[in-house]
């Protein structure tokens, strides 16, 4: 045998050295972030230390990759190095005022170079109602990471108590980390809260809706943990409002500037700062938060917006999931008790919205004019007429492919048939809106008068249906009784069960003006019949039954947590987490390679076949 051919049949031989993977990239989270230097009084610096101890329960690879902290061929699967590296980065806590006050020591070598932030922001919570005792109770921000020309927000919770927390506040002393003496006040967080806040952000992220993500949970042992978020831009409204209240004419120019300026950086806004921005920021402000309250209120999503602009980003996205929830139908009466006071419905959401932006518009004339006006002189603002379109439009726009409509298709018949499809929304909507008539119930997290239809089975059954009485089309019209019972949710009150006279003249308007909405879209189609099939399926997957709601993703994390701490063979809460969030997006590539978990005899398998169950037993809860 030949050198070359021994050397060939070697190299077959050798095994492959495994690909050495760089992160690097987590250095640059390192506690900086130019917030600190835009804004004077904007935050307090933390000196930081590393823990001892935890490990990484979750990481978001897919997001990971999209900052740029991993590479893009980076397996889904964690390393010693990788673990070591985000335990580094992330594993902190916060050296407060307590410790300091009783000159606890810690090991040099623990503590980061750079002090971290907590941001100063307005809040419900206080009693002061400036913003100068509210912000980040629990929280620090890790820093910046920039990649491919946008920059990223990181920051995390429950890594010690600020003296920005209400309990804090209220208890009128330095506090503790981990003390339990005050309500908001342990700086801690629980780590089914992380969990569940992992989860609901990537659905809602799957669901084109602007959010924080969960980059990263730390599990500190104790049912604890820290969460890492990431995000485009994590300012909040409050962050600027903050100014504005306390009418620090400079500061509100400054902090409206470093949002714009980011908004900018990242593509979010396409124009220029030039000094004559305010009034295309104001436009997009308005469209962002318009277009976000009706996708809030199409998809039954609650989160409580109010007039501090606190639990919502600033570009028009959830942040803090603890009280946001997505409704399986529309239980528009859900309030959530937070101790002492009941939030917002979903009803009230797109007015709470609307009143954001109307301090947008207070602010924008504030930094204009160096003269602070009362926030209801601006109540008939132009801008905010276009809010109301734009709300209404965007509407109209998400229901149009809830029926089934691609959206070119949808864009097209809000210019052709806009009244049209207008008058079938209205009929739509004194549907999903029918509550129990054995009124409002009380929950372990708040009260509801329950929605009794869900509307969606609806919107799923009649295009299917009416494709197989297509022969008959001109003279197809279901009983009402029929509409009735496919729209009633499962486990209704048997005093809703029965239709009433009223129901059944709602159930027949709808679908009167349902057949004449479908059959002058049909009639302008090459082919109508199989158009309506196109559209019979698109529909069934708009409208699909398992929607993931707040109880039920509550019940899958106990249900990973279970297995967990059981230590099944071959379970992993990594992909465990994986396996439910991509079983529930709405990209075929990922319900693919998922599928092929199910029916697996193993633990995985068990719990994605038991996170189906839940999911379908909590579809149309809260």
């Amino acid at each position: 045998m030949g050198r070359k051919e021994q050397s060939k049949n070697n190299s077959q031989q050798r095994p492959k050295r495994k690909r050495s993977y760089s992160y690097k990239s987590f250095e640059q989270i390192n506690g900086l972030h130019p917030w600190q230097e835009a804004v004077e009084d904007g935050c307090i610096l933390y000196k930081t230390r590393v823990l001892k101890g935890g490990n990484v329960a979750f990481f978001n690879f897919a997001l990971a990759k999209e900052m740029g902290l991993i590479d893009n061929d980076h397996p889904h699967k964690m390393n010693h190095r990788l673990e070591k590296k985000l335990l580094d980065t992330f594993n902190l806590r916060i050296i407060n005022e307590y410790e300091i006050e009783n000159k606890i020591e810690f090991d040099p070598k623990s503590i980061k170079e750079h002090p971290f932030m907590a941001t100063r922001y307005l809040q419900l919570q206080h009693d002061n109602k400036q913003g100068k005792t509210s912000g980040d109770g629990r929280s620090i921000w890790n820093g910046v990471v920039y990649n491919r020309g946008k920059y990223w927000d990181v920051s995390s919770r429950g890594t010690g108590v600020t003296q920005l927390s209400p309990g804090a506040v209220n208890a009128d002393k330095l506090l503790e980390t981990g003390n339990t003496e005050m309500g908001y006040g342990c700086g801690q967080a629980e780590i089914e809260e992380l969990f569940s806040s992992a989860i609901m952000s990537e659905l809602v992220h799957f669901q084109g809706i602007s959010t924080e993500r969960v980059l990263c949970i730390v599990d500190l042992g104790g049912g604890l943990g820290i969460g890492v978020r990431a995000g485009l831009n994590l300012l909040r409204p409050a962050h600027i409002f903050r100014y504005l209240k306390l009418n620090e004419h400079e500061e509100a120019k400054k902090a409206f500037n470093y949002l714009v300026e980011r908004q900018v950086q990242n593509k979010s806004w396409e124009f220029e700062v030039d000094g004559k921005h305010y009034d295309k920021a104001l436009q997009a402000i308005m469209k962002d938060f318009a277009r976000f309250a009706a996708l809030l209120d199409r998809h039954y999503i609650f989160t409580w917006l109010d007039w501090d602009g606190d639990n919502v980003l600033a570009e028009a996205g959830i942040i803090d999931y603890g009280s946001v929830r997505q409704l399986g139908v529309r239980h528009d009466q859900y309030r959530y008790d937070d101790e002492d006071r009941f939030s917002t419905n979903l009803n009230e959401q797109k007015a709470k919205a609307k009143l954001t932006v109307q301090v947008f518009i207070q602010l924008i004339d504030f930094i204009k004019t160096k003269n602070k006006k009362p926030l209801k002189d601006f109540a008939d603002h132009k801008i905010l007429e276009s809010f109301d379109k734009e709300f209404s439009d965007h509407s109209l726009f998400l229901f149009a492919q809830q029926i089934g409509l691609d959206e070119e298709r949808s864009y097209e018949v809000l210019d052709s048939s806009k009244e049209q499809l207008q008058d079938l929304f209205e009929a739509f909507s004194y549907l999903e809106r029918f509550k129990t008539r054995t009124g409002e119930e009380n929950l372990p997290d708040g009260i509801n008068k329950p929605a009794i239809f869900n509307v969606r089975k609806l919107l799923a059954f009649l295009p299917k249906n009416l494709h197989e009485h297509w022969h008959i089309r001109d003279q197809y019209e279901p009983a009402a009784y029929t509409l009735h019972q496919i729209m009633l949710i499962d486990g209704v009150q048997a005093e809703d069960k029965t239709m009433s006279d009223y129901q059944e003249k709602r159930i027949l308007e709808f679908f009167s003006k349902y057949k004449k909405f479908i059959m002058n879209f049909l009639d302008q189609q090459k082919n109508a019949k199989l158009a309506l099939n196109y559209l019979a399926e698109r529909a069934l997957t708009r409208n699909n039954k398992a929607k993931v709601t707040g109880n039920a993703v509550e019940f899958v994390v106990r249900e990973i947590q279970a297995n967990h701490k059981k230590k099944k063979p071959k379970f992993s809460t990594q992909t465990a987490m994986e396996l439910f969030i991509y079983h529930n997006s709405p990209d075929p590539t990922h319900r693919g390679q998922v599928n092929l978990i199910l029916n697996v005899d193993n633990a995985l398998g068990k719990f994605l076949e038991k996170s189906i169950d839940i999911v379908s037993t909590y579809a149309e809860d809260i």
